[in-house]
């Protein structure tokens, strides 16, 4: 027995040593896994996804044909349903990602640099604790706050105004609230980076407040501004559920994808391969701002 556990034990030190003398090795045994998880599974389905999509569709039984034709691609970009919707998706998904860096700038500079070191913590707990609800309870409650004679209705009533109702207006706000905390968090970050030094110099320089935001603070938290629309951007242009709960008879991509999920799988998977593109040029877009650094 113990020779046995001397052999084990010399065994051990002499793979510790081939694993110390090759950092190569080690990387690889070390990230293996997961980059075989990645491929196999993640990017392995969006390939599966994009190929399916030169499938057709048998127009009695709805049965998938395993024929390649580019017909449902073609589709996308002849059928102006399609092009609309297309569209309307990236509109939304911008106008979402706009309204989460004017609200959350503010929020972040507050945290960041306003308030005490001591409350910072609880402050991005604060900013986290929405996530920790559901995705369907807080979708809900914004329907139950835009319904016509709703909370909304009653608090703008004695100005006059209404609230907008269900409709595209109702989800861009819907998820402008579900995606903020992931603007704010890399905002967070990358202005409480900054170096109090740079601020000092702009006022000593004779730089206003507007001026120093405009050419010093922005400038450097851009990175991060870019890092958190990646997160706004992708999300919403991918959401399906919170247009469906307040959006009316409003249409996005990912409810075009929804539908045509049974009917006809190919045009489903057709669908699913345009926000895949947009979200890759889109993050192609940002790369040059040096944000997928600071995610």
């Amino acid at each position: 027995m113990a020779r046995r556990g001397g052999a084990v034990r010399a065994g051990r030190a002499r793979a510790a040593g081939t694993l110390h003398r090759r950092p190569r090795l080690r990387l690889a045994l070390l990230l293996g896994a997961p980059l075989t998880w990645l491929v196999v599974a993640y990017l392995g389905s969006l390939a599966v996804l994009f190929a399916s999509g030169f499938w057709t569709t048998d127009p009695f039984t709805s049965d998938v044909v395993k024929s390649w034709s580019a017909e449902n691609f073609r589709a996308l970009f002849t059928t102006e349903v399609y092009r609309r919707v297309a569209l309307r998706s990236v509109g939304v998904a911008l106008a979402v990602t706009v309204l989460c860096a004017v609200i959350a700038f503010p929020v972040a500079f507050y945290t960041a640099r306003v308030a005490r070191p001591r409350w910072r913590p609880l402050l991005v707990v604060a900013v986290l604790t929405p996530l920790w609800a559901s995705y369907l309870v807080k979708a809900y409650a914004w329907r139950v706050m835009l319904a016509e004679g709703g909370p909304l209705d009653w608090a703008l009533g004695p100005f006059g105004l209404s609230g907008p109702g269900y409709g595209l207006t109702a989800t861009v706000i819907v998820l402008t609230y579900l995606w903020l905390p992931y603007m704010i968090l890399p905002l967070h970050a990358g202005l409480e980076r900054i170096p109090d030094s740079f601020l000092d110099a702009s006022a000593d320089l004779g730089a206003r407040t507007w001026r120093t935001f405009r050419t010093v603070l922005l400038p450097l938290a851009l990175p991060s501004l870019a890092a958190g629309s990646v997160f706004t951007f992708s999300l919403s242009l991918g959401d399906y559920i919170a247009v469906q709960i307040v959006g009316g008879k409003s249409q996005l991509i990912g409810n075009l994808v929804y539908s045509n999920i049974t009917l006809d799988l190919p045009m489903a998977a057709a669908l699913g391969a345009v926000p895949v593109v947009i979200i890759v040029l889109y993050l192609l877009a940002v790369r040059r701002t040096g944000a997928l650094g600071s995610l």
